[in-house]
């Protein structure tokens, strides 16, 4: 009982709100019958390949993880659904949210070279510009 609890706060925790003050839900936790938290499928709302493929393969870095995979419902829908299946006593949530905070951090990682590839170029343009006067 307090294993769900835990696990339904965790849960929580990634629920995001969309539309004008409407509360959606963008995650869901699916898992078959029975107190199993090693094999769980989440289905992710308004998420595609692109998110799909990228946390894959975040996830299956970690060497606790036996299988990770994802699909798409149908081509007119935007969810996907996301399956994790762990080893040991890892439950599978928490691969879940590295995986998610690896992502993050490579895409910030990612934006601030570019950023700094923006300012840089505008800096070499500026001082190109100023020496021709």
């Amino acid at each position: 009982m307090e294993e769900d609890q835990e696990l339904e706060r965790k849960i929580s925790g990634l629920k995001t709100s969309v539309a004008e003050g409407e509360r959606k839900t963008a995650l869901e936790m699916v898992q078959a019958a029975g107190p199993d938290r090693h094999c769980v499928t989440f289905v992710l709302h308004e998420e595609d390949h692109t998110l799909g493929n990228s946390l894959r393969y975040m996830i299956m870095k970690n060497p606790e993880v036996e299988f990770c995979g994802y699909t798409t419902t149908h081509p007119s829908e935007s969810k996907i659904n996301l399956r994790i299946q762990t080893r040991g006593t890892l439950p599978a949530i928490d691969p879940f949210q590295r995986g998610l905070n690896e992502l993050m951090n490579v895409c910030q990682h990612v934006l601030d070279k570019f950023e700094a590839s923006i300012k840089e170029y505008k800096d070499q343009r500026a001082s190109r510009h100023e020496s021709t006067f």
